[in-house]
């Protein structure tokens, strides 16, 4: 039996991978789009005994590489390009992994209760035109048993009776493998207990502006030693206000942050409403830490804790 072909894009959906992996037991070779974090994401994992094998980068769509696997991990199943490879390769089975809070969408788009369509996003071009082929061979994969959803986020009991009359499987895990396994030497933690930031792309994404968000890590840093880890796209006009805040300590660790506090130590982890803080929960689990979500008007004012 060959190895299945995880095709990721995140570190998030790397990490995905991995889990999947230890938990059938099977090596899974990856190709994983080149960015610095997914690259050194991948390097972290492999240290951690993930079990990958071919692994190789790629802009685009890897062609090769997926013709010439039968089964795809995917990490997002809203991409285009998925969508155009899926519809001309048809693969005999589908696994699909976690893409942030888009896997509930994704969840809702193979079931028909919403279009397959990538929120928030207005679509055109080639990606629709192949979006009801892309969705009939998802479909007709799962009505023979050969589609699966891995995933830790919360899907729902209507959800998941919707993908088994699909013929989907469902699995779920709380990221037991990355509990697990033993960070490299040069990624154990630097980051102590105490009060961490976790910082967020919305100045980025157009949600807030940057006055808003800076004063927002001021309120939540109360003028004490706070550790702050920016977001992987916050932008340096963002973060520059940020470092120059009384007690504030910015660390880069170029992981994700599922991998950087996944080391047993207890902290107050304040962050922004985010997906991030559904992940975090299941890989702190147990370790007395406490994730604490703030979200904010669109003025920038605190309204729920």
């Amino acid at each position: 039996m060959s190895s299945p072909l995880a095709w990721v894009e995140s570190p998030l959906q790397l990490i995905g991978a991995a889990e999947w992996a230890a938990a059938r037991r099977r090596r899974v070779d990856v190709a994983a789009r080149l960015t610095p974090q997914v690259e050194q994401t991948a390097s972290e994992l492999t240290s951690r005994g993930a079990m990958f094998g071919m692994q190789a980068g790629y802009y685009g769509v890897p062609w090769r590489l997926l013709a010439a696997h039968d089964h795809w991990l995917v990490g997002d199943g809203f991409s285009g390009q998925f969508r155009l490879a899926a519809a001309l390769l048809r693969p005999k089975m589908l696994t699909f992994l976690d893409d942030g809070l888009n896997a509930i969408a994704f969840a809702d788009a193979l079931t028909g209760s919403r279009r397959y369509s990538r929120p928030g996003v207005a679509e055109r071009g080639l990606a629709t035109r192949v979006a009801p082929l892309a969705l009939d061979t998802i479909r007709l994969r799962a009505a023979a048993g050969r589609v699966e959803v891995h995933t830790a986020f919360p899907l729902g009991d209507g959800r998941e009776r919707a993908l088994r009359d699909l013929g989907a499987a469902v699995s779920r895990h709380g990221f037991e493998w990355l509990r697990g396994a033993h960070p490299s030497a040069g990624a154990r933690s630097r980051i102590p207990r105490g009060r961490v930031i976790l910082g967020s792309a919305r100045v980025a994404d157009g949600h807030m502006s940057c006055a808003e968000y800076v004063a927002w890590v001021r309120r939540e840093s109360r003028g004490a030693h706070v550790v702050y880890l920016p977001h992987r796209r916050e932008e340096a006009a963002t973060l520059g206000p940020v470092s120059a805040l009384e007690g504030i300590e910015v660390i880069r660790p170029g992981l994700p942050v599922e991998l950087v506090l996944a080391d047993g130590r207890d902290r107050e982890i304040v962050m922004l409403t985010s997906s991030a803080a559904v992940t975090l929960r299941r890989v702190l689990d147990g370790t007395g830490s406490v994730v604490r979500e703030r979200a904010t008007s669109t003025a920038g004012e605190e309204i729920t804790a």
